[in-house]
């Protein structure tokens, strides 16, 4: 499965990176802002999405929006801190699957994708 994580910290997309990899996942893409997410998740159609809610050019929310306008079967998992409750609300109310808290914990960032993803 193609993920997409999309988060304006090269550090948090690393570790994302590194977790993802732990579990098995190969084929990982990344964005850089929200606009990049929305552009390579049409170039590349990856079938899970961990996004960043605060990102330059376009919010989290916004590319959401964007994902589920396209009606594709791309799942979202939104990333937060946790002072961003009410956008993870937003989101979830929008279609996102699940939500990841920063600072991540690498098992229940395993344990959110693999639920998601559908993958035992």
């Amino acid at each position: 499965m193609k993920i997409l994580i999309a988060d304006d910290s090269s550090f948090m997309r690393n570790i994302l990176k590194k977790i993802l990899e732990k579990e098995g996942y190969t084929e990982i893409l990344e964005a850089t802002n929200g606009e990049e997410a929305i552009n390579k998740y049409k170039s590349e159609n990856p079938g899970l999405v961990l996004l960043d809610i605060i990102m330059e050019k376009k919010d989290g929310v916004e590319v959401l929006k964007a994902i589920k306008a396209d009606k594709s079967a791309t799942k979202v998992i939104m990333i937060s801190a946790v002072s961003q409750q009410q956008m993870v609300e937003e989101a979830m109310k929008l279609g996102a699957e699940d939500f990841i808290i920063k600072p991540f914990d690498s098992k229940k960032v395993a344990e959110t994708v693999k639920k998601v993803a559908g993958k035992k």
